[in-house]
């Protein structure tokens, strides 16, 4: 667990979501901003056309590797928001479930979109993420 985000539950809103509510980072902490991770291979192109369970698992991959850049874990991360190319909730739920495991116990903040289309050719899924560091 992250010394630097603290994860927030409330008794008050349902335990049905898969994720705290809110998360605080302090003061002293770096803010990291990060780029929405793409399923994308080194070479540019989309890895996994057509399977949305395994380019939410290139994203993710790529999204370790942006976080390490910044000096960051994965358990430094304050919230996502996960975009899923589809209007079909079986989608966005075959997504999520990758991301969601890939988590772990460090259950942030979470917002999980259907979008009509993101922005690279082939793409379905795309995670945006916000982390904290003490430097």
């Amino acid at each position: 667990m992250s010394r630097n985000v603290v994860l927030i539950r409330s008794a008050e809103l349902s335990d049905v979501a898969q994720y705290a509510y809110a998360a605080t980072a302090p003061a002293e902490a770096r803010l990291i901003f990060l780029a929405g991770a793409c399923p994308l291979n080194l070479d540019g192109s989309t890895a996994a056309v057509g399977d949305y369970s395994a380019q939410a698992s290139k994203a993710m991959e790529n999204l370790v590797i942006a976080l390490k850049a910044a000096g960051a874990r994965l358990e430094d991360v304050l919230s996502t928001r996960v975009l899923v190319a589809s209007s079909n909730r079986s989608d966005l739920v075959a997504a999520w479930t990758v991301i969601r495991e890939a988590l772990g116990t460090h259950d942030v903040p979470s917002t999980l979109l259907g979008v009509t289309v993101l922005g690279y050719p082939d793409q379905l899924v795309e995670i945006e993420a916000v982390a904290a560091v003490i430097d």
